[in-house]
């Protein structure tokens, strides 16, 4: 850092407060949120954070003037956060910025008009940012990280003075989106129901009045929701929306969207095209899908297992290992095609040890029992039609669409 005159770290500190003060009076919600994103590095933000280093005594400034003040509780706190920031004390700057946060929800509160939305967007922001990296240093120093907690306490607060009628309400779908992210990231995803009960059923909130952004956010997390619920046609629902109202050159956003939109898609037996997998680097679920086609139950199994622990981390390694199925499904329909190619009369007559040795040139040993109980399994989930002839130990296909598509539905659980 280049020599700072304690003359010119006054000035600094003086701009930033008149900055402040008029922001306020001239209800400029733009200004105003960038003079609390602490997390930005901007260089302003940052020379402050230089100048408060050199003028130790900014606490007097702000007392000498009613015009800064009046948004002393607020300032104060978020000098000491730009302070600890600057100098790479997370957990100092964490505990200062909530300060700063908790005495400007009242201010917000009082403020009529929705002027000051985006400026709440950053301290909604910024806690949850600042909250995680203080876990990060607590953790660090083998401490229990717990301030991503307290964050979670924090949006809350803002999310109850938002959920009223007036225009601030359509803020309330941001905050959501940052709920749910801290909500993931602890793995307390339990908890987002009675924000999304709130959301969807409260008369005050019309979902097509909240910006594109949040929207497009908020379908994202609930979709993720309903795969791990296994709810497929609400995933397929909310996960398309978010793919569809997506901004086309969000590239990273796209990815993120179809990672758990493919898993659904394919589920309900629809496949992606191999050029989508390539665009967007998903290049892990093309064994799987190569692997519905040819009814390999082999190649579906290598490719969970080679990407076993990005499927976990992911959470749709359990949707995929389900796709077995479906890959059973494809097995018997292509030995029928074989047979129906040999000898059509019998092609709807097909022996458990035909299916056995097909396996077994997959290199997966099974017995008739085992083969029987597949089978049994597909007839049930109606992926297949027929019934047994047990003496005989053949499986009777329909002899009108045998191997029914799932059109665009689950498998029936």
């Amino acid at each position: 850092m280049a020599y700072l005159s304690m003359g010119e770290a006054h000035r600094r500190i003086t701009e930033y407060l008149n900055r402040f003060s008029d922001a306020v009076s001239f209800q400029d919600g733009a200004s105003l949120k960038q003079l609390l994103s602490v997390s930005s590095n901007s260089p302003s933000l940052l020379s402050l954070a230089d100048s408060l280093n050199v003028f130790q005594d900014a606490n007097r400034l702000i007392k000498q003037s009613e015009k800064y003040s009046q948004f002393g509780e607020i300032i104060a706190p978020f000098f000491r956060c730009m302070q600890s920031y600057r100098t790479g004390n997370l957990l100092d700057a964490y505990h200062a910025f909530e300060k700063a946060a908790n005495a400007f929800l009242p201010e917000f509160r009082n403020w009529e008009s929705a002027w000051a939305l985006e400026a709440l967007y950053v301290v909604a922001y910024e806690i949850r940012i600042l909250a995680e990296r203080a876990d990060r240093e607590l953790a660090f120093n083998g401490k229990s990280p717990e301030k991503l907690k307290g964050a979670g306490s924090f949006l809350m607060k803002v999310f109850g003075v938002l959920a009223g009628k007036g225009p601030k309400r359509v803020g309330a779908l941001y905050v959501t989106c940052q709920l749910f992210k801290i909500y993931f990231k602890l793995g307390t995803v339990n908890l987002c129901r009675s924000v999304i009960r709130s959301i969807e059923t409260a008369r005050i909130f019309d979902f097509e009045e909240f910006p594109k952004r949040d929207k497009v956010t908020y379908m994202y997390y609930t979709g993720r929701l309903e795969v791990f619920n296994e709810n497929f046609p609400a995933a397929d629902h909310k996960l398309s929306y978010a793919l569809m109202h997506c901004h086309p050159h969000n590239e990273a956003n796209i990815r993120m969207i179809l990672k758990y939109l493919i898993p659904v898609k394919l589920s309900i037996g629809i496949l992606p095209k191999d050029w989508l997998l390539e665009k967007y680097g998903l290049v892990e679920y093309n064994n799987v899908i190569q692997a519905l086609k040819r009814g390999d139950l082999r190649l579906l199994r290598e490719a969970l297992q080679e990407h076993e622990d990005r499927f976990l981390r992911s959470g749709v390694f359990l949707v995929l290992e389900k796709l077995e199925l479906q890959v059973y499904q494809r097995l018997l329909k292509k030995i029928y095609i074989i047979q129906k190619q040999r000898d059509p009369s019998k092609a709807h007559q097909m022996k458990l040890e035909v299916i056995v040795k097909a396996l077994k040139w997959l290199e997966i040993d099974m017995d008739l029992d085992e083969v029987e109980c597949i089978v049994a399994i597909l007839i049930y989930k109606n992926l297949v039609k027929g019934y047994f002839a047990h003496k005989s130990k053949v499986v009777v296909l329909s002899k009108q669409d045998p191997f029914p598509k799932l059109n665009s539905k689950p498998v029936n659980s």
